[in-house]
C-alpha cells in the first residue's frame, strides 16, 4: 500500500551538457549532478582556468567524469563541440541545462541596435540553438532526455528599463513552451525554464554587493535573497527521469514578483 517508487542516484551515468556550467549558478548545479553521479560536459565562454578548477574538484570530491568545452553558444563549432564532448562521454546527452547569458545591463533608453541584438544572441538564439541540438542527438539515439533552459523573474512581471534583457529571456519562456510541445509526446523530450530571482550568485552578486536590493529584504518582500542551491536543486528536480513536468517556468525568486510593489 505504501511501497512507493522514490528512485535515488537516478542520474547516474546519464550525460549532462551544462552552457555556462562553471559560473556562480552553474557551478552549484555542476557540484550537485557530479554527487548524484552524472557525466558532464561543463561550458564556459572564456575562463578556462575556472572550469578546469571545478572539473578536477568535482573529480576529486565525487569521482566526476567531466570534460569542458569553451567557447560561445552563438558559434556552430561550439555547439558541436558540446556534442562531441558528450560522444567522448559515451554516447548522447540525456539532459541539456543552458545557464550561459548576458546581464545586458545598459538600460532599453540608452540600448543601441548592437546593444539588443547581442542580447537577442546571447540570452536566446544561442540556447534555443542549443536546445536544438542536444533534442536531435536525443531523437536520433531515440532516447528521453530533459532540456533546462534559464529565463529571469524580469521575464515573469515587467520591471522599468528591463526591455534590453527581458524582451530575450521572455521570447526564451515562449520558445520552452513550443518545443516541449513539439518534442513531447512519444518523443518524451521535456522542456522547461527556470527564472531565478535575485540570487547571491551569477549575474545579480554584483548588485547584492553593492546594495542595490537591500530594499527587498528591508521591506519584507523577501525573507532573503536566493542562493546558487535554490537553483541547483530546481534544476535537479526537472532533470529527474521520471519527471512529469514539461513546458514550464518554475520561477525561484522567494515571492519576489508577487510582491515587489508592497
Amino acid at each position: 500500500m505504501f511501497d512507493f517508487d522514490f528512485p535515488e542516484k537516478s542520474l547516474k551515468g546519464r550525460i549532462v551538457l551544462l552552457a555556462g556550467g562553471s559560473g556562480g549558478l552553474g557551478s552549484a548545479v555542476a557540484v550537485l549532478l557530479a554527487r548524484e553521479g552524472a557525466d558532464l560536459v561543463i561550458g564556459y565562454r572564456e575562463n578556462r582556468e575556472r572550469a578546469a578548477e571545478l572539473r578536477d574538484y568535482l573529480a576529486a570530491n565525487f569521482n566526476a567524469r567531466v570534460l569542458l568545452q569553451g567557447g560561445d553558444l552563438n558559434s556552430a563549432d561550439v555547439r558541436e563541440g558540446y556534442m562531441e564532448r558528450a560522444r567522448e562521454l559515451g554516447g548522447s546527452p540525456y539532459g541539456c541545462v543552458c545557464l550561459a547569458g548576458d546581464p545586458a545591463r545598459v538600460k532599453f533608453d540608452d540600448a543601441t541596435e548592437s546593444d539588443m541584438i547581442k542580447s537577442m544572441e546571447e540570452n536566446y538564439i544561442g540556447p534555443v540553438l542549443l536546445a536544438r541540438e542536444a533534442a536531435s542527438r536525443m531523437m536520433k539515439a531515440e532516447m528521453p532526455g530533459a532540456i533546462v533552459l534559464f529565463s529571469t523573474m524580469q521575464a515573469i512581471v515587467p520591471f522599468d528599463g528591463s526591455i534590453n534583457y527581458a524582451g530575450p529571456k521572455t521570447a526564451l519562456i515562449q520558445a520552452v513552451k513550443i518545443m516541449a510541445r513539439q518534442w513531447g509526446g512519444r518523443t518524451n523530450i521535456r522542456v522547461n525554464a527556470v527564472a531565478p530571482g535575485v540570487n547571491a550568485a551569477g549575474m545579480a552578486l554584483q548588485s547584492i554587493s553593492s546594495g542595490k536590493y537591500d530594499f527587498f529584504l528591508d521591506k519584507g518582500i523577501i525573507p532573503r535573497f536566493g542562493k546558487a542551491e535554490d537553483i541547483a536543486r530546481t534544476v535537479r528536480f526537472l532533470l529527474e527521469p521520471d519527471n512529469y513536468i514539461t513546458g514550464q517556468v518554475i520561477t525561484v525568486d522567494g515571492g519576489l514578483t508577487l510582491r515587489r510593489d508592497k
